[in-house]
């Protein structure tokens, strides 16, 4: 099996930087999504109390992940905080690429949810400290299913959702059935796509690791993917992420919306409601666990200073720093990683999403199983995953888009996916 590093080294080349040793500053790479967006501005009271200056760098999914990966990688020391989640962190940790996590008692680390606890760690030592935590869920728009006289349920069948959305899709008036990611990439259409391929009770691999892209589990699960998302999604989704649904759906265009559960903290329409997430007849893995979380990168000057930012940044006091911010409120903290959150009743009020998200946070498996024989439920936790993942999803925007069928999409995933895991060593 090739190591860590050398997998990683064929994402991108080398990137450096000179940083002063004991520099009362940090440079810290983030997700450009809402709740790491209004941290800057949280932040601003730490660097009032510390004098702690700190340098943003704030970056698109996909590009966050190759740089910071390469960086990280190569001891660049570009970076004192990255943003990694449960994919990295377990593997990094075992590594040595990042720094072991120990915070003081104030912190109170068994607040911290479990699920995500466990996945950011490697044989009990935290790698990675989570600054939010999601699963996923359905998010609709109530008045126009009971306009269309339909309804959504719990853990509802794919082929109900299917019907729901062709009875609210109203392109004319400029609202479709549903949307959902398309954009490439493992951790954006192939996160959600891969619980679809669960929920149809399909996996990456079988117990020798070897690909099951062609099975027939995947078949099913990708015509119904792109038949679904083509017929009743709007026009350009192999391009949709995160933010460009959330987007749209904010804007009034999006009737059903099945993504992370983090969203709903960011939604503006009226009227939204909640369901668990649909599946096929196999509800494991029908929906995902995820967690930005922020590590320091090993070796960096500025650990220490770096260590006790994320304490504060991961912390309960973080959160009730965003609960009483003036631009912000209980609405806009975030969730999915400590207890004591959904004990707020200030919390609560604001939430209505809240007791939708535990209950998808608490019933995600990221266990290893027969079917699924790795840990993960929308990835893989083996240093190849990112490599296989991204191949895939660039087939699978190609079978959306209509520039390849879904057989030819399949039969090179299969391909790309063994060539990999064979060089890799597995078999």
């Amino acid at each position: 099996m090739r190591t860590l590093k050398s997998a990683a080294l064929g994402l991108a080349v080398c990137a450096t930087s000179a940083i002063a040793i004991n520099a009362a500053e940090l440079t810290i790479a983030i997700v450009n999504n809402g709740h790491m967006i209004n941290m800057q501005k949280v932040a601003e009271a730490y660097t009032a109390e510390t004098g702690v200056e700190l340098n943003w760098v704030s970056l698109e999914e996909g590009v966050l992940r190759e740089q910071v990966t390469s960086d990280t990688a190569t001891g660049g020391g570009q970076y004192d905080v990255i943003n990694i989640g449960m994919q990295e962190a377990p593997i990094w940790g075992a590594a040595g690429w990042i720094e072991p996590l120990e915070f003081g008692a104030d912190y109170d680390i068994e607040d911290m949810l479990s699920p995500i606890r466990n996945g950011l760690s490697h044989n009990g030592t935290l790698y990675a400290a989570p600054f939010y935590g999601e699963s996923s869920m359905v998010m609709y728009r109530k008045d126009l299913t009971d306009a269309a006289g339909v309804t959504i349920s719990d853990s509802d069948n794919w082929n109900n959702i299917k019907a729901a959305a062709a009875a609210i899709h109203n392109p004319d008036d400029g609202v479709y059935g549903v949307c959902l990611r398309g954009k490439p990439g493992w951790g954006d259409n192939m996160a959600f796509i891969t619980t679809v391929v669960n929920s149809f009770g399909g996996a990456w691999f079988d117990k020798d690791m070897r690909p099951t892209i062609d099975s027939d589990e995947w078949r099913a699960a990708i015509n119904f993917y792109v038949d679904l998302l083509g017929t009743y999604g709007p026009p350009g989704s192999e391009g949709n992420s995160f933010n460009e649904i959330l987007a749209l759906y904010n804007e009034g265009k999006c009737g059903m919306w099945i993504d992370a559960t983090i969203a709903a903290s960011f939604l503006e329409v009226d009227g939204v409601a909640y369901a668990q997430s649909p599946h096929a007849g196999n509800p494991v893995g029908a929906n995902w666990l995820w967690a930005w979380a922020m590590a320091v990168p090993a070796g960096s000057p500025n650990a220490d200073e770096a260590k006790k930012f994320i304490e504060w940044a991961t912390s309960k006091d973080y959160v009730l720093a965003v609960a009483n911010h003036p631009d912000f409120g209980w609405g806009s903290v975030p969730t999915g990683t400590r207890v004591s959150t959904y004990a707020h009743q200030e919390f609560l009020a604001a939430a209505p999403f809240a007791e939708a998200e535990m209950m998808a946070l608490q019933s995600a498996a990221p266990e290893a199983t027969e079917v699924k024989p790795y840990v993960g439920v929308q990835f893989a936790a083996i240093p190849e995953f990112p490599q296989v993942g991204s191949a895939v999803a660039q087939e699978m925007a190609a079978a959306l888009s209509g520039a390849k069928s879904v057989d030819e999409a399949l039969a090179a995933s299969q391909a790309a996916a063994d060539a990999i895991m064979s060089e890799a060593g597995y078999y």
